[in-house]
């Protein structure tokens, strides 16, 4: 029984530890994660017709690793991606993907590139179209310098939640 405390306690000393590094590093670099963004096609009213879709695509920003989401009735539209002269001409044959599956759809935009989308069986002559131009997201922004209130009471509470993490971990490895 004693051999077994006394691993449990190695293996407790080496995750603390372990924790301790993880939290070190990352403080030192100040890890700041970008996410993707899930871009709902057409806004509230969805993939539908007399929505302007060209519109509504301006006024987004895309970039690699978004989403386009896609609401709509399946029995009556769908969604395809098309080449550019496709998308021109409102054809629906010969498409890169077509998307639909259940009216609730969702698409990757995996690669910086312009993507071209369509519903076919003629709505795309009443507007269901758009193009976008996919880009890099870019870099994050830089931390802003710790010059007012908030940001020295930000840095406080960062600072004493590592101080509080730290003597924890002490106390653990010290009592165990």
């Amino acid at each position: 029984m004693e051999s077994f405390r006394r691993e449990l306690r190695d293996h407790l000393r080496m995750l603390t530890t372990l924790i301790m590094i993880i939290i070190a590093i990352m403080m030192t670099l100040n890890i700041q994660c970008v996410s993707a963004k899930l871009h709902r096609v057409g806004g509230k009213s969805g993939w539908t017709s007399n929505v302007n879709y060209i519109e509504w695509a301006s006024q987004e920003r895309f970039y690699v690793k978004d989403w386009l989401i896609f609401y709509f009735d399946k029995n009556m539209y769908n969604v395809l991606e098309v080449n550019k002269t496709n998308y021109e001409n409102c054809r629906d044959q010969d498409f890169i993907s077509n998307i639909t599956r259940g009216g609730r759809d969702v698409f990757e935009l995996l690669e910086a590139r312009p993507y071209y989308f369509l519903s076919g069986r003629g709505f795309c002559w009443g507007g269901m179209k758009f193009a976008i131009s996919v880009t890099q997201a870019p870099p994050p922004p830089a931390p802003a310098p710790a010059s007012s209130k908030s940001a020295s009471s930000a840095s406080s509470t960062t600072t004493t939640i590592t101080l509080l993490l730290v003597a924890f971990s002490i106390a653990f490895l010290v009592y165990i």
